[in-house]
């Protein structure tokens, strides 16, 4: 059984009232996305969390931009109130919104930055716990919805930042690019030098038409943490 939080340096993420607990590849997703923004010099006064589950993603953007509003989005109502709740507890409970509705519903705003990981699989078999399907498989928003979503709440200069298993990640480049998105970055991830790629970050922006491709692996052969992914999350993980 998972634990019931999660504890990093600067907040901790209770996650029991959640479908989907804290993940490895999410803290990478976070923590690459803040390094790219600040390296980047990328307009980043208010930022979007697709599908916000726990917070974990806004609080992690929000260690590394605490002078950032955000609005993290999310459909489940008991979700929405843990991350309520693992926000309050945090510096930077001031500058965020949590909102508990869909985002197809919500009113145009714009954002600079919008970041997501959202429901995986589009057309995988599913299982028998409604929240868990609705929080990995397209049940609400598929990729096609989630791109008019981007679409209609990023700034026309904006960028976004996506999580996707690594072969569905091609597919939906691919209808971003038909939606008029270009990847700017994108980091491969493999659970260790012997594996495959298994997850993809992919930052986006409107024609830019530049690619630049990276890979991290998340062990060495020893099963300990490799220096990519050491200095990535050093900021975060408490053992680091």
């Amino acid at each position: 059984m998972a634990n019931n939080y999660f504890r990093f340096k600067e907040f901790t993420v209770y996650q029991d009232a959640c479908a989907m607990k804290v993940c490895t590849d999410a803290c990478i997703q976070g923590a690459y996305t803040a390094r790219y923004i600040l390296e980047n010099n990328l307009p980043s006064s208010e930022i979007m969390d697709i599908g916000a589950g726990t917070g974990l993603l806004t609080l992690m953007l929000a260690q590394q931009l605490p002078s950032s509003h955000f609005t993290a989005i999310e459909l489940d109502t008991a979700a929405a109130g843990q991350a309520i709740d693992n926000i309050a507890a945090t510096p930077w409970v001031n500058n965020i919104k949590v909102i508990n509705a869909d985002t197809r519903e919500l009113p145009v705003a714009l954002y600079d930055f919008i970041i997501t990981n959202p429901p995986f699989y589009e057309t995988d078999l599913k299982s028998n716990d409604q929240l868990r399907n609705q929080a990995m498989h397209a049940t609400t928003l598929n990729y096609t919805s989630l791109l008019e979503v981007i679409t209609n709440h990023l700034k026309p200069d904006g960028v976004f930042s996506i999580l996707l298993p690594y072969q569905p990640f091609t597919d939906f480049a691919a209808k971003a690019a038909d939606a008029g998105f270009d990847v700017q970055q994108i980091l491969h991830i493999k659970q260790s030098v012997q594996h495959d790629y298994f997850r993809s970050v992919g930052i986006f922006k409107k024609r830019e038409g530049v690619t630049n491709i990276e890979e991290m692996a998340i062990r060495e052969t020893g099963n300990i943490y490799t220096p990519a992914f050491t200095d990535l999350l050093k900021p975060y993980y408490l053992y680091l």
